[in-house]
């Protein structure tokens, strides 16, 4: 049997996987679920509570939008989520505008 490579080098990167590494995988349900027990292996596979699956088309398009410092900086603060609280008050801008908005 062939010796096997250390996946890291001196300073800590992984090298390249080779396909024999990619042989010696196993599902994660199995691993996990030898290490953590059924039930936690069980909770992480399943995923978290409102986590979205993948889209079959995007619901959002990507813009570039330049915002004055001051106004990103607020935003950003209040932590996670700040892109979303964004469109929410652009879209309660919009419906208090009284405008009808053509798709």
């Amino acid at each position: 049997m062939a010796k096997r490579l250390p996946l890291t080098d001196e300073e800590g990167e992984v090298r390249e996987l080779t396909q024999a590494d990619f042989s010696r995988g196993h599902p994660a349900s199995r691993v996990l679920s030898e290490i953590l027990g059924e039930d936690l292996a069980g909770q992480m596979l399943r995923g978290r509570s409102g986590q979205r699956g993948p889209q079959r088309a995007p619901l959002k398009r990507q813009v570039t939008l330049r915002l004055d410092p001051e106004v990103l900086d607020f935003f950003k603060a209040t932590g996670a989520g700040w892109q979303t609280r964004i469109n929410e008050a652009l879209r309660r801008a919009m419906r208090r505008s009284g405008r009808q908005v053509r798709s």
